[in-house]
């Protein structure tokens, strides 16, 4: 088991971590794009309106604008915990389709909140924003979806053997949690990664376990083979029948029933400030429908469908169907768990410090694994080239990637607004940084190396607010008396991790430097 535990974390240590530090930062990744759109206003207090009266503002805008309209819906302002982020009064329908087409074309509108006037989009930069590096960690980067998915699971699948072959191989896990050694070489950093592994064990072993579950027709297809053949064209029919839908319509209109009604029955239901949105659609053969959709606040499953469905014409309360199957149930649970999204803005702190604990096992474990190997290898003759190369890796993966992480928000502000593929720019910068610190970690002396490469991320990090002030109206000048916490809090974030970067270079210079060791 120590075996399987030391080789399972080796081989893919690097990718995890680029994984886990990309993944961590999609804990935050609305707020990250938001920041990354400086052409966005700041937070200003949201104008109030009646909600009767946006309903019937945004049913005037849809009879002008989408007449012939498979359905209309409504959404409401509120903050939404799907992008945990204001949504504004937004129209939104889907034209009747063309014959020999099962949809039309699907359209939306931001309104005015007290005319009922369309709004224009904001015009911000092209970026990759937060979205970008939250694909990463599952997407990688230059390859094509599948192969990605597939090296991904395979990479998360040696993680989780590692994670339980760590737990058997450590006898006394909970005395070791209580037990570190500072200054003992190898002794010290075996204590740091079991202090580390053991202080959030249940989250390593939520995240990788539904990390798998998550694309569970790419990683487990038998159960969707078993039904429908293992061929692709089996495959397609299951998309087909898992998204079925009666696509014939009527055009949508406003309802003949009083809609005030409807919604004092969701407010009994539900509570006061509970509706999400207002839904229309006429399927032929059938009574036109409303439903009024909740807004998905108090559940673990990041969606739940609940909804309230009435006669369009009459008012009566209709069937509503289930929310889904238990299995599609479970696995929303599943899926919830793992990207956060029930979380409140404190849980999702602790989620973030939970994957920077993530971050800090494997780099622990990837320097245990030199440091175990540096003495032998440093006797006259015992020169290993393989020693080398993943010293080399971990200077650049643990050290290096950050740095490119701090590069892709300085390319943000400092590339030209109006350059071609922009977004892909800003992840090229990240990923050229990663490479040459890889390359100078090979040429330099590994221990300088890893000093210079911490000072440097240190250096970015802490020169990301700085530009932002130089080239931006939304620094922290501004946006901490505003009250914008969103964009202060990114750049208190970055000062904050210059700050751990620059004591750690400085931990890593008195220490190892001085002790002659090199990691």
């Amino acid at each position: 088991m120590a075996w399987l535990h030391t080789w399972t974390g080796l081989v893919v240590g690097w990718v995890l971590l680029f994984m886990f530090v990309t993944g961590t930062a999609g804990y935050f990744h609305y707020e990250i794009t938001r920041w990354m759109e400086p052409e966005r206003p700041l937070v200003d207090a949201q104008p109030v309106a009646d909600r009767s009266e946006l309903i019937s503002l945004g049913l005037t805008r849809l009879e002008q604008r989408a007449p012939r309209a498979a359905y209309w819906e409504i959404v409401l302002p509120h903050d939404s915990p799907a992008t945990r982020l204001w949504q504004d009064f937004e129209i939104r329908w889907e034209d009747l389709p063309e014959p020999g087409h099962d949809h039309g074309a699907r359209g939306n509108e931001i309104l005015n909140p007290l005319t009922g006037a369309p709004l224009e989009k904001d015009a911000v930069r092209d970026t990759g924003g937060g979205e970008l590096l939250y694909e990463m960690h599952y997407r990688l980067h230059y390859l094509d979806a599948l192969t990605a998915y597939y090296l991904v699971g395979i990479c998360t699948l040696l993680m989780f053997m590692a994670i339980i072959t760590g737990v058997i191989t450590h006898k006394k896990i909970f005395k070791d949690f209580f037990t570190f050694r500072p200054g003992k070489g190898q002794r010290s950093w075996l204590d740091a990664h079991n202090v580390i592994s053991v202080m959030a064990l249940p989250f390593f072993i939520m995240i990788t376990y539904s990390g798998l579950v998550f694309f569970d027709t790419t990683y487990m297809p038998a159960g969707m083979a078993a039904i429908y053949g293992p061929d692709r064209e089996s495959r397609d029919r299951y998309f087909d029948d898992l998204y079925a839908e009666n696509h014939d319509h009527q055009a949508a209109r406003r309802p003949d029933a009083p809609l005030a009604p409807m919604l004092a029955s969701a407010d009994q239901a539900w509570g006061d400030h509970q509706v999400q949105s207002v839904f229309i659609q006429h399927e032929t053969g059938k009574a036109p429908r409303v439903e009024i959709r909740r807004i998905d606040l108090d559940r673990l499953r990041w969606y739940d469908g609940e909804k309230q469905v009435f006669n369009a014409n009459t008012g009566e309360a209709m069937a509503s169907g289930p929310y889904g199957t238990p299995t599609s149930q479970t696995r929303q649970i599943i899926t919830a768990l793992h990207e956060g999204r029930f979380a409140g803005p404190w849980l999702r702190w602790l989620y973030f410090a939970a994957g920077l604990l993530g971050c800090a096992m494997i780099a622990t474990g990837l320097v245990l694994w030199t440091v175990k190997r540096r003495r032998q290898h440093e006797l006259p003759g015992n020169g290993s080239l393989n020693l080398r190369l993943i010293e080399a890796l971990n200077v650049a993966t643990i050290a290096g990637l950050p740095l490119g992480v701090a590069g892709y928000f300085l390319a943000n502000r400092l590339l030209p607004v109006d350059i071609a593929d922009r977004a892909n720019w800003e992840a090229n910068v990240l990923f050229l940084l990663w490479g040459e610190a890889f390359l100078y970690a090979c040429f330099r002396d590994i221990r300088k190396a890893w000093v210079e490469i911490l000072w440097l991320a240190a250096a970015a990090f802490t020169l990301v607010p700085l530009i932002n002030l130089l080239t931006t109206d939304k620094h922290l000048g501004i946006t901490l008396p505003a009250g914008d916490w969103v964009l202060a809090g990114f750049d208190l974030t970055m000062l904050g991790l210059g700050g751990a970067f620059a004591w750690m270079a400085i931990k890593v210079k008195r220490r190892w430097l001085r002790t002659g060791e090199s990691s």
